[in-house]
């Protein structure tokens, strides 16, 4: 007779009391140890992409103090999401402290936006105060996407110059499963394929009719599993 073993379930985690030592040193731990800030404590992948907006990884508190003092930072969007775990705490106890609007914006590294993520983004854009830092846990693909929806949809700038964004210079890694972000981009210059630029379908317009979210998905998926994966060698997740 074979046990067939059940799934343990998850404790939903408690977030810590930062009113307490106790709550306080826990909520530390869990940001240098848990979320890897010991490692950007010496690298800070820290970026302006214009006169008023900056990038970076998941930035400490005594670096959102340094952002408000040397920069005048209004607005921080955490392009994680909000959590219960202490590097999140910690942020937004920060932000408060230093008078910096803190705007939870959720954005995934491995899936394609959809439609009303890319138009809620454009009015995200419109609507923030300025200076404005934008931050994901790496500064590398989260980050580099709404870098690149910044460019094309706030600055309007040309289409090659928004997508250096997503780039190695940022840490982005195209040959793994992050490379999915870039597959929304070529799939917009596939489209164009012919025309001199001045004559590309304007790309909200091309969101709104012709993006097909699911097929850039499974193209980029097919592709991934007969290529070379950089996330293998890196084992990233």
């Amino acid at each position: 007779m074979v046990k067939m073993r059940s799934k343990k379930k998850r404790r939903a985690h408690v977030p810590a009391d930062l009113a307490t030592p106790e709550g306080r040193a826990r909520a530390q731990r869990e940001l240098t140890w848990g979320d890897h800030g010991f490692l950007r404590a010496r690298f800070r992948n820290l970026h302006q992409i214009s006169p008023e907006m900056w990038r970076s990884n998941q930035p400490s508190p005594r670096q959102i103090a340094a952002h408000a003092a040397e920069r005048g930072i209004r607005t921080i969007l955490n392009l994680r999401g909000p959590s219960t775990q202490g590097y999140y705490l910690l942020e937004k106890e920060a932000c408060a402290k230093a008078g910096i609007e803190l705007v939870d914006f959720q954005v995934f590294s491995r899936d394609p936006p959809t439609r009303e993520a890319i138009f809620a983004a454009r009015d995200l854009f419109e609507r923030i105060e300025y200076p404005a830092l934008m931050h994901c846990k790496s500064g590398a693909d989260r980050a580099g996407i709404m870098a690149v929806l910044y460019k094309l949809l706030r600055e309007r700038v040309p289409f090659a110059e928004a997508v250096d964004q997503l780039s190695g210079k940022y840490l982005h890694i195209k040959h793994g499963k992050t490379g999915v972000l870039d597959a929304v981009f070529e799939a917009y210059a596939a489209f164009n394929a012919g025309k001199p630029t001045g004559q590309w379908k304007p790309f909200l317009d091309w969101v709104a009719d012709d993006y097909d979210r699911a097929a850039i998905k499974e193209a980029f998926a097919r592709q991934l599993g007969s290529g070379f994966q950089l996330d293998a060698l890196l084992r990233r997740e």
